[in-house]
């Protein structure tokens, strides 16, 4: 198991500068943006895509520090109501496929997209309950959209030979284990998770189960290494579907936390734990969104509470059960 970084949080720095800093506090693998939300600063993909020069100097300035690649990064919504916008999306998400399969990337990290409620609609609507009942028609309208759209992604990724990992997120489609299994199992298993614990704290769901479950599946691609604390002063007034801006920072009933600042060190080595067992032995991608410190000391404490909880050795033979 490795650690790694999404690298967002160094942009406005190089990408050998910010290699050499994450090589240098005990980073093995990086994840790296090329579209979407995480943006294209560390790789620009249009330069990249079909360029065989440009690639192997990007591989060499990864290589020169130590580094691998675990995931390229392009977080959108391809099933966005509007048709420029979805088209948008769905050429980077496109592109960003083609472009690991040519960089010897196994995976691409995404969300699912979230599309309106309905044919005629231009806004996409998160759909939390079944009534009154033109939710639960709406949900279903969405649900053969996805169904339909990430078959066909699949196809694109399979012959790529990329793993396509979608972060469970809200105001997305599938935002909880069993709609990222329910994609998976009706689509390809090209299909799982990028694993971000995060969104999942603040919905009361145990993420050590979650792991199991998912795990269960195979339904895990990827993970993010990201904590969440949830401030009961406010949560036991508003509750947790806070729509406060992140950045008010002591209103909000929740914040994503460097690790160790959400849940103890115990039970991130539980987390890794769990990991193993389902058999999952690659990057824990730290995603640094925390609003109470700055990007380098949120990785460099995030890397500290990791670097006592992740395995660096295979499991040794059980001679004690022989």
């Amino acid at each position: 198991m490795h650690i790694g970084v999404l690298t967002v949080p160094l942009g406005d720095e190089s990408l050998d500068d910010a290699l050499d800093y994450l090589a240098g506090i005990g980073v093995d693998a990086v994840e790296v943006g090329c579209g979407g939300y995480p943006g294209d600063d560390h790789l620009d993909r249009a330069e990249l895509l079909d360029d065989a020069d440009a690639r192997a100097a990007f591989r060499e300035t990864v290589d020169e520090h130590g580094l691998s690649v675990s995931a390229l990064a392009t977080h959108n919504n391809p099933l966005h109501p509007d048709p420029e916008r979805a088209d948008h999306d769905d050429r980077e998400l496109r592109e960003a496929i083609a472009l690991a399969g040519q960089l010897g990337v196994d995976t691409v990290t995404c969300f699912s997209g979230l599309p309106s409620g309905s044919p005629e609609g231009a806004v996409p609507n998160w759909i939390t309950a079944p009534w009154p009942p033109e939710h639960a028609e709406a949900l279903d309208y969405q649900w053969e959209l996805a169904v339909d759209y990430w078959s066909d992604i699949a196809e694109h990724a399979d012959e790529h030979g990329v793993d396509v990992a979608i972060e469970m997120h809200p105001n997305m489609l599938v935002y909880e284990p069993t709609g990222m299994v329910r994609l998976r199992d009706e689509t390809s298993e090209r299909i799982g998770a990028n694993f971000d614990p995060s969104h999942l704290y603040w919905q009361d769901i145990d993420v050590v189960e979650a792991i199991r479950y998912l795990g269960e599946h195979d339904a895990i691609h990827h993970v993010h290494a990201k904590d969440t604390r949830i401030y009961d002063h406010h949560a036991d007034v508003k509750g947790v579907l806070d729509t406060t801006d992140y950045a008010d920072t002591a209103e909000r009933s929740w914040l994503f936390r460097s690790i160790g600042y959400g849940h103890g060190e115990e039970h991130w080595k539980d987390v890794v734990s769990t990991l193993r067992m389902v058999g999952y032995e690659g990057a824990l991608s730290i995603e640094h969104e925390d609003a109470l410190t700055s990007s380098r000391e949120g990785l460099e404490k995030a890397v500290d509470v990791l670097s006592r909880a992740v395995f660096a050795t295979e499991p040794g033979d059980a001679y004690w059960a022989e």
